[in-house]
């Protein structure tokens, strides 16, 4: 069973930062895209940032130049550190990874179980 475990979120002064981590577990043949969403009350879920295996990485306009998002292919590991932290960013995240657990498979999105982050004004 491939489970992703996320730590890092909490309670910071806008400003501030916080860094996320997401390690995936479990047996998976092939990651491609690794990334975090996130989501506020009452609004849909939404990209935050994402990273290809090749280490290309893509990033909601929003957090552009204040968050940076890495991946460590060796670990099955990905990163995100969130800088300048405004109140507006308040919401849970959610690590994701798209694989696939064997060659015979179809790719699919795994999800972790999230992570609060609260910026406080």
């Amino acid at each position: 069973q491939v489970q992703l475990v996320e730590s890092g979120g909490g309670l910071v002064q806008a400003g501030g930062s916080l860094r996320l981590s997401c390690a995936v577990s479990g047996i998976i043949f092939r990651i491609n895209g690794m990334g975090w969403y996130r989501q506020a009350p009452q609004k849909q879920r939404e990209l935050v940032a994402v990273i290809t295996s090749g280490g290309s990485t893509n990033y909601a306009d929003s957090v552009k130049g204040r968050f940076t998002v890495s991946r460590d292919n060796a670990k099955n590991t990905v990163t995100l550190q969130m800088n300048s932290l405004k109140p507006e960013d308040t919401a849970v995240y959610y690590c994701n990874a798209n694989g696939r657990r064997n060659y015979a498979s179809a790719n699919r999105d795994y999800w972790g179980q999230g992570t609060q982050v609260t910026v406080s004004s």
